[in-house]
């Protein structure tokens, strides 16, 4: 089936501000509540959010096999479900009625009325139900940099790192969708030169520059997926900002991984763009040495030319960038870790999400956390407003952004913002 709807020659009647994240050959999904208090899944194309439940009961959908109640739901999951063909077809119908050549909804005023909201009109919700949640830990510079600082500088990767995508399985209860300000976490943490934990709020929170893969229903309990399927069940991503608290991190992750040091929160972005619309941007990931083994071994282009950064607001003042960074540095693709994950027969589910790790490049200022810029809080970063900053302050907030782009189009996810507030008291 065409693709039709990555033409990058089309143009919508929906005004499309320059640069924006969201041209039509975008069309990502997401869910939100209108400005009628109506919860609906929906699309959009600018700074115009759409209403799928209102073009599927006024019949915008006739010819594509859909349950009657397909996008007047509260998740994307059941969409998500249906498979890429469905995928598809949703997404080329969008398109074609949105298309600036098309007059059917365009010159229907009555219609338009019903199914387009400015996006400041609606309030955008978590897109899916996410069942399960895994984090890996994907980025070569990334985990070097931190085997340098928490282990041996000279053995800073682990054995194991470079044969297969390290992951672990992360709590989906705390993940906000962008908007939501999260609560500084309290802990034990073991102070410099004690031999005794304390326990208060932590003093060390940071933010993770990540992605995060949805996908559909995969497999059967006891069945692999092999690699060179895996991509089909990736329905799209989001931006993901895995918060961290590294004090505590420091004190509990010997010898089982992340706990409460990570379950803390995690934002999302709200809108997932599909794996359809991201296709123009492969490009070919780095060399890995030594070859994985047979199960794990893929030729061609799997990574994504997504360039990302991070900001940090302080309350009431100009933001500062301290890292710019990109996606394509990732030294394990999504379907080398969708397929490494299944491998022993683990059943992955419809909304269930995959964190790409920490996503760090080659350079100071593409590294993808305040542990790595800072190298530990050794060197703060300078704030446009003259403060400083280790580690992420209260009432900071935390903006990811990211986009691709080539010299025909530029596709993005809009952003990934969250406020740091105050530590709950402790009764």
């Amino acid at each position: 089936m065409p693709n039709i709807a990555n033409d990058p020659t089309r143009k919508s009647w929906i005004l499309v501000p320059e640069n924006s994240d969201f041209p039509i050959q975008n069309i990502p999904f997401g869910v939100f509540i209108t400005k009628n208090n109506d919860i609906t899944i929906g699309s959009r194309i600018g700074n115009t959010a759409i209403d799928m439940g209102a073009l599927q009961r006024l019949g915008y959908f006739e010819g594509i096999e859909l349950t009657d109640d397909m996008f007047m739901q509260d998740t994307l999951n059941d969409f998500i479900s249906d498979g890429k063909k469905t995928w598809r077809l949703v997404r080329n119908r969008l398109a074609e009625l949105f298309d600036a050549k098309n007059p059917k909804l365009r010159d229907n005023e009555k219609h338009c009325e019903i199914i387009l909201f400015d996006v400041s009109e609606i309030e955008m919700l978590l897109p899916v139900q996410i069942g399960d949640y895994t984090d890996f830990y994907s980025s070569k510079e990334h985990a070097t940099n931190v085997g340098k600082m928490f282990r041996d500088p000279e053995n800073a990767l682990l054995p194991n790192w470079l044969h297969i995508p390290v992951g672990y399985h992360g709590r989906s209860s705390t993940i906000v969708p962008s908007g939501v300000p999260v609560k500084r976490p309290n802990g034990q943490t073991l102070p410099l030169g004690e031999t005794q934990p304390i326990f208060g709020p932590s003093q060390r929170v940071d933010f993770e520059l990540e992605t995060a893969f949805i996908t559909t229903d995969a497999n059967l309990m006891g069945e692999p997926i092999p690699i060179e399927e895996a991509e089909e069940y990736i329905f799209g991503m989001v931006l993901f900002n895995d918060w961290s608290a590294r004090d505590i991190q420091k004190w509990e992750y010997v010898p089982l991984g992340p706990f409460l040091a990570k379950n803390f929160a995690s934002s999302i972005s709200p809108w997932i763009v599909t794996m359809d619309a991201l296709l123009p941007f492969r490009v070919k990931g780095p060399e890995q040495n030594p070859k994985p083994l047979p199960y794990l071994q893929q030729t061609g282009e799997h990574a994504f030319d997504i360039h990302l950064e991070v900001a940090i607001q302080p309350e009431n003042v100009e933001e500062t960038i301290v890292s710019k960074s990109n996606f394509k540095y990732m030294y394990w693709s999504m379907s080398q870790q969708l397929a490494h994950h299944t491998v022993n027969g683990c059943r992955v589910n419809s909304g269930d999400m995959m964190g790409s790790g920490t996503i760090s490049g080659p350079t100071e200022d593409s590294f993808g956390s305040m542990l790595e810029l800072t190298w530990g809080g050794k060197n703060p970063i300078k704030m446009k407003d003259g403060s400083e900053r280790k580690f992420i302050n209260d009432n900071d907030t935390v903006i990811i952004r990211g986009y691709c782009k080539n010299e025909k189009v530029r596709i993005g996810f809009g952003e990934c913002s969250s406020k740091l507030l105050p530590a709950p008291p402790i009764k």
